[in-house]
């Protein structure tokens, strides 16, 4: 009878234990929610790398950020317009896009 209440005793002692780990996994899983993973990915995936990207033409000198995506057939409105910073997953990687690195 006394293990019984000895056990019982060791699980009341390690119960402030078993909430800080509870804590702390919650605390450690509200991080992983607020950090975006796909973060860095998409940096070189941007539409102005894109080989189905064709910027707008324009008359100002400097220029247009925008542009329009013709990776799908167009619809009524045309193909969609789209900025130089944007992204989607059907990003394919135009090599003659690409800056030259600067040589020094």
């Amino acid at each position: 009878m006394k293990d019984m209440f000895e056990a019982i005793g060791e699980l009341i002692a390690a119960q402030p234990a078993l909430l800080a780990e509870r804590e702390l996994a919650r605390r450690i899983a509200e991080k992983r929610l607020t950090i975006d993973p796909w973060k860095h990915r998409s940096s070189g995936m941007l539409c102005s790398t894109c080989m189905w990207f064709v910027q707008k033409v324009s008359d100002n000198p400097g220029g247009t950020e925008i542009g329009r995506c013709r990776r799908h057939a167009p619809t009524m409105n045309g193909y969609p317009v789209v900025f130089r910073t944007d992204w989607c997953g059907d990003h394919k990687l135009d090599e003659n896009k690409l800056k030259e690195p600067a040589s020094g």
